[in-house]
């Protein structure tokens, strides 16, 4: 994972996030109610965008690496959102998944289509047999998203998260190799 994995889909460019996507990224963290199923506060200052731009990038250089795309829209070149993979289990070959997308730009597929690139991605560059996501019990959009990709729910983690003051439940989800393949 020497060079940044960018993929391409009919409609979007998953790319590597760079400095200038802070201002975009800010609006999407910074969206409270939207914030409210991600697992973090919103964000209140730019430059926590700017911070976690250099999070994501420095992902790449753990000894177990991760990647986190920025989603860009083709058509418009505008940032909607991001999605990538953390916490890689070299020896168990796993590794989590995460995603958010901008409220404007959902109801679209963007994010299914983004997760389908990148998913494929992580069973062939990575060798991964297991992909695993934690999603909030009452974030409806993402159970159905992760459902309609193949992730099958494996069991409820009791406030396993903690953002905005409050514990929360969190589904624990995977995605086997085989089942990718399969589908």
């Amino acid at each position: 994972m020497s060079d940044f994995p960018t993929l391409e889909t009919n409609r979007l460019l998953l790319r590597e996030l760079i400095a200038e996507d802070a201002p975009a990224l800010f609006a999407i963290h910074g969206d409270g109610p939207a914030m409210r199923w991600f697992g973090a506060d919103p964000m209140i200052d730019v430059r926590q965008a700017q911070r976690l731009i250099g999070v994501f990038a420095g992902w790449r250089r753990l000894p177990n690496p991760g990647v986190r795309w920025g989603i860009q829209r083709q058509s418009d070149a505008s940032l909607v959102g991001t999605c990538g993979l953390f916490k890689w289990n070299r020896g168990r070959r796993s590794c989590t998944l995460g995603y958010e997308l901008a409220s404007p730009a959902r109801g679209a597929g963007l994010m299914a289509e983004a997760l389908s690139a990148a998913l494929a991605w992580a069973f062939a560059a990575m060798e991964l047999n297991r992909i695993e996501a934690q999603i909030h019990p009452d974030n409806a959009a993402s159970l159905k998203l992760a459902r309609g990709l193949g992730f099958v729910e494996e069991g409820r983690a009791r406030e396993a998260g903690y953002w905005q003051g409050e514990h929360h439940d969190l589904l624990h989800f995977s995605l086997l190799r085989r089942d990718w393949l399969r589908a």
